[in-house]
C-alpha cells in the first residue's frame, strides 16, 4: 500500500484519534488490479445460463460435485465476461461451485467494477457526487477487508444485504464518475482495509461496533449525525398484533403462550434496544433487540432504535433510522454532501482515526519493490 496525501496533523483529542483526510491528486493512474470473489446467488435446484452462445444446465450432484448438461464434474468456469444471468452479462469469470447448501454462482470481478456494481445496488445514482464518492471508498474498503479475512473461503462477499448489494448491468454515469474519482482509494487502520460498515440512516446517532456486534473497533464508534433530515426513516411506526407476536415467538421455540405485555430491559450507549422481556400466559422470555428485529422483519422493524408500548391488542413500535446503525449513515452522507462537505470530510466523520490510502495488490507491491 502507498499512502496518499493526508492534510493536517493527526492529533489526540479526548482519547480519540481523528485523521484529517485531504483530496488525492495522483500523478499517474494507479493499476489497482485486485479482484473480488462475489457470491451472486445460491441455487438448490437445477438452473440454466448462457456462456459464449451455449446454454448450460447445472444441478447439484453427490459427493460435493455438480452435474453439467448431465455430466458430473467438480467445478465450472466461464471465459472472462462471457456468462449471462437473467439477460445481464456477468463481469469477470463466473464459476459454478458446490457449496454446503446447493450450488454457488461466484463471479471474480475486477475491484473497480465491483465498486460500481455495489453503488448501483446500494445508493441512488441521483444523489450528491460526494455522497457517491464516500460510498465508493467505503464499499471498496469493505470488499478488500472481507477478502483478507475470508481468504480460505470460496468467496469474499455475498451480493446481498448480508454484505453489500451488488447489481449487474451498466451503472449510471454519476456512479462511474464517483468510482473513477476515487479509483483505488481505501480507508485503512494500521495498514489494513477497514471494516467499512454502513447503513441507511442512524436515527440521529450511529452505534458502535461493540454495542451491535460485541467487538470493539476504534474507528466504529457511536457519533452524533446531524444531517439525516431527508431520510424517509427519520421516524417510523410499526404495529404487531398480540396473536402475530405469539406466533412469531412460537416459531423459534420461545413460546410463552398468549403474549400480553413487553418491556425494554436495556439499551446501548446510542439508545438502541439491547434486551427485551415478553410476558404471556405461559411465562416470560427475554431476547435481544436484534433477535426481535429478525423475527418481526427488518423491513417492518427498521432498526432497534425504538420505543415500545402495548395498545388495543397490538405491540406498537415507534422508532427512528434504518439498519444496524454502525459506521456510515448513507442519508447522513447525503445530507453532509448537500451542505457542501467533501467525501473526505464525510469519511473522516463516520470512520474517525482511519487513513485514506491508495491500495496496491501484493503483486503491484512486489513489482514496485523490485523496481527500486
Amino acid at each position: 500500500m502507498q499512502a496518499i496525501l493526508v492534510g493536517g496533523r493527526v492529533g489526540l483529542m479526548a482519547a480519540v484519534v481523528f485523521a484529517v483526510i485531504a483530496p488525492v491528486r495522483a500523478l499517474a493512474e494507479p493499476a489497482c488490479d485486485a479482484t473480488i470473489r462475489v457470491l451472486l446467488e445460491r441455487r438448490g435446484t437445477a438452473f440454466s445460463l448462457v456462456s459464449q452462445g451455449q446454454s448450460y444446465t447445472f444441478e447439484p450432484a453427490s459427493r460435493g460435485r455438480l452435474r453439467i448438461n448431465g455430466m458430473e464434474q467438480a467445478v465450472w468456469r466461464s471465459a472472462p465476461n462471457q456468462a449471462r444471468l437473467a439477460g445481464q452479462r456477468v463481469p469477470g469469470v463466473l464459476s459454478i461451485v458446490p457449496l454446503k447448501e446447493g450450488l454457488g454462482l461466484i463471479a471474480e470481478v475486477p475491484l473497480e467494477v465491483y465498486v460500481a456494481g455495489v453503488l448501483k445496488g446500494e445508493i441512488p445514482a441521483l444523489w450528491q457526487a460526494h455522497a457517491l464518492r464516500a460510498q465508493a471508498v467505503a464499499s471498496r474498503s469493505y470488499g478488500l477487508h472481507q477478502q483478507l479475512t475470508r481468504a480460505r473461503r470460496p468467496y469474499d462477499v455475498e451480493a446481498n444485504t448480508r454484505h453489500q448489494v451488488f447489481a449487474l448491468g451498466r451503472p449510471f454515469k454519476s456512479v462511474e464518475r464517483a468510482v473513477a474519482a476515487t479509483r483505488c482509494e481505501v480507508l485503512t487502520w494500521r495498514g489494513e482495509p477497514i471494516l467499512a460498515a454502513f447503513h441507511s440512516a442512524s436515527g440521529g446517532r450511529t452505534a458502535s461496533s461493540r454495542e451491535v456486534w460485541g467487538k470493539h473497533l476504534s474507528y466504529l464508534t457511536s457519533n452524533e449525525v446531524k444531517a439525516e433530515d431527508g431520510s424517509p426513516d427519520t421516524y417510523w411506526r410499526t404495529a404487531v398484533s398480540r396473536t402475530t407476536m405469539s406466533r412469531l415467538l412460537d416459531g423459534v421455540g420461545m413460546s410463552v403462550g398468549d403474549v400480553w405485555a413487553a418491556q425494554v430491559l436495556a439499551r446501548s450507549e446510542s439508545g438502541r434496544v439491547v434486551k427485551l422481556r415478553f410476558m404471556g400466559s405461559g411465562g416470560e422470555i427475554r431476547l435481544s433487540g436484534q433477535k426481535l428485529r429478525s423475527l418481526v422483519g427488518e423491513s417492518a422493524l427498521k432498526s432497534t432504535l425504538f420505543e415500545l408500548s402495548v395498545k388495543d391488542g397490538f405491540f406498537v413500535f415507534v422508532g427512528s433510522g434504518r439498519g444496524h446503525g454502525v459506521g456510515m449513515s448513507q442519508w447522513g452522507a447525503q445530507g453532509m454532501a448537500r451542505q457542501g462537505a467533501l467525501y473526505t470530510e464525510i469519511l473522516n466523520s463516520f470512520y474517525p482515526g482511519t487513513r485514506l490510502t491508495r491500495w496496491r495488490s501484493k503483486s503491484e507491491e512486489a513489482e514496485a519493490f523490485a523496481g527500486r
